[in-house]
């Protein structure tokens, strides 16, 4: 599965895009500050409903966004070239 295919289907599932999900880890959650892999892994999954890839794809938005960024468009890129 691509990484568009993972955000694309978050969007589906959820509603919500990956900068939605960046606003919403900005708040707290349970107390304190979303801000470690594993937190935030825990968040998406228990709290927003994802499965374990797609929060890691969620994760590499929040924590890498030009790469995640630069993901997309490549995968858009190959999607129309095909």
């Amino acid at each position: 599965m691509t990484y568009k295919a993972y955000i694309d289907n978050i969007k589906l599932q959820t509603g919500k895009t990956p900068e939605d999900f960046v606003e919403l880890a900005k708040k707290i959650v349970n107390g304190k500050t979303v801000a470690k892999h594993g937190e935030m892994l825990t968040w998406l999954k228990t709290e927003m409903g994802l499965g374990h890839g797609h929060a890691n794809a969620i994760i590499l938005y929040m924590k890498s966004p030009e790469i995640a960024k630069r993901k997309l468009q490549e995968d858009t890129e190959k999607s129309k070239s095909k």
